[in-house]
This record gives structure tokens, sequence and C-alpha cells, in this order.
């Protein structure tokens, strides 16, 4: 995969993507590549106002493919069952499922159903998305994916299942870091369940390195921190790459050939911050076969969502 660019993505006429967060950042990346390539591209978002923007925005660069906004917030069960009730009546299938959108480092605060943010949204209401849509995604012809945005900041979350909301101790910074393991626990242990049931789907967890995004300033901007705002716009600066070169190890993980099932594609250059995608290795505790499966159980308990591997 050297030097591997969103140039090389195959057409994708005929094909339905999902992607979360798409009106900004990576997610505006992805859905803008997908479209490119000819996809129908579902733009999952929170706000219908900023998804339709940034779909207008896309139009006006894309060669082909259609850009369809709905509602989805993932701080909100009852908004993530909403928006899969309505891409199921929607869509044949769904070939693709990009669970990208998340938060990063902000303030305590709590999802509608009462989890910790960081956690709620970026595993907890994908997990439940992914869920609700598996019959969807098992229905599309061929092989379908799903690809789960990770960080190379898992190596510093730990799963404390004691207190997995951070109601005892909260740390930002750690909250992110347990949120961006768990996303890894579950793309592995969803790739485990689905390979078990023989079924023509597979999930591939990702990361961006670190892409120049505004995921780096909803913190710095809840706290009202101008210092620390303007740190977060010199380090992106000096270390970041652009968005569009964050979401390659997200388009290779849903569109090569090389990818089975069960791999970590993230950007190969200096400290796997920035460069062109290639297969790397999360660590170990990414790879807790144990605590996947304790965290599978408790993410159903949490959402109510089983699911339905057929």
């Amino acid at each position: 995969m050297s030097g591997w660019t969103a140039d090389e993505m195959p057409a994708m006429d005929g094909e339905t993507v999902v992607v979360t967060g798409a009106n900004s950042g990576l997610g505006y990346e992805g859905a803008k590549a997908f479209a490119d390539a000819g996809a129908t591209v579902v733009m999952a978002c929170r706000s219908a106002e900023r998804g339709e923007a940034a779909a207008t925005d896309i139009r006006r660069t894309v060669r082909g493919g259609a850009l369809n906004v709905h509602v989805c917030d993932l701080a909100d069960l009852d908004s993530v069952a909403a928006f899969a009730e309505e891409a199921i009546e929607t869509y044949d299938g769904i070939d693709v499922l990009c669970n990208n959108a998340g938060v990063m480092a902000i303030p305590r605060q709590e999802t509608a159903d009462g989890f910790e943010m960081q956690l709620g949204v970026n595993h907890l209401g994908h997990f439940a998305l992914t869920g609700q849509l598996l019959s969807a995604l098992r229905a599309s012809e061929g092989e379908s994916r799903i690809v789960t945005q990770s960080s190379q900041a898992h190596t510093a979350g730990e799963m404390d299942f004691s207190d997995l909301q951070s109601e005892r101790d909260y740390g930002k910074w750690s909250a992110y870091g347990r949120s961006k393991l768990a996303n890894l626990l579950f793309a592995y242990e969803l790739q485990r369940r689905l390979r078990e049931a023989d079924a023509d789907v597979v999930s591939v967890a990702c990361h961006p390195g670190y892409a120049d995004t505004d995921l780096q300033f909803r913190g710095p901007r809840e706290m009202g921190s101008s210092v620390r705002m303007g740190v977060m716009k010199v380090a992106n600066a000096v270390f970041g790459q652009s968005a569009a070169q964050g979401a390659l190890p997200m388009l290779y993980a849903a569109v090569s050939d090389d990818v089975i099932g069960g791999e970590y594609v993230g950007p190969g250059g200096f400290l796997d911050m920035r460069g062109a995608p290639e297969f790397q290795t999360s660590n170990a505790a990414s790879q807790d076969e144990a605590d996947a499966e304790r965290l599978w159980t408790v993410s159903e308990e949490l959402t109510g969502v089983s699911y339905d591997f057929g």
C-alpha cells in the first residue's frame, strides 16, 4: 500500500456508504472521497443544517455520487435508533459503515442517556448504531465493511469497569483514551463474532494520526481557554497533517482488497502521525479478548441493543 492515495479508490457506483460526523474534518473528507468515487453517501450528522451546508460544498467539487443528509445524534440513543430505522427504510443495503464521529478531551458531560460523553459518543453510540444497521449491512450484495475510527491515544486508555463512566475520577484525556481503547476492543470483537457467524461483513479499525481538524478545539472552546486554543493552533500547524490526508486510513480500510477483517490501519510516517496508510499493531490492552467480551456485554446492557448475526 506504499504511497496509497484517494486517487486509487475503485469505482463505487451503486454502493451506499454511511459516514458519521460527515459534516466536518475526517468525515467531511471521507464523504467527499466516497462521493467522488460514485457512491451514495449517507451523511449522518448531529445538525441537519451543518450537514446540508457540507453536502452543498462537496457537490461543487465531486464528479459524481450522491450526498444525502440524515440527522443522527450519537449522544442520544433515540436519535440513533430513528436514524437506523430511516436508513433501513430508505436504502436497499449498506456497503460501508464508517463509525467516524467523535469528541475529544472535553470537560465532563453526560449524554441524553446519562453516559459520560466521550465514551457515550465515541463508543456506545456507534455500538448501538452498528447493531441496528447490521441487517442492512448483511443485505448488501457482496462483502460489506464496518470501519471504526480509533486513535493512538488508545494507548493511554484503561478499561476500569468499576468506574466505566468516570463518575468517581474524571480526566479529560484518560476518558478520551478509554473511549478510543473501547473502539478497538469493539472492532476486534465484532470481527470475531462476524467470522464465527460466517457473515459477509468485516470489521476494521483505523486511526488518522495527527490530523488538523476542529476536533482538537472543542475542549478548549468549552473550557473558555484562549491559551489552550492558541496552543492547539500551534500544535496543529507544526505536527498536523491535513484532514484529507488523515482520512486516508479510513478510506483504505473501507475499500482496499488487502483488507480481510480485524486489521488496524494508520499513517506510516513519522511517529505514525502522518503519511500514507499501512497496517499497524495496536497495543496489548486493545487485544484483550476477556475485556472485549466484557465490554460487549456491558455495551448491550447500557444501550439495549443486541446484535443479530443470523
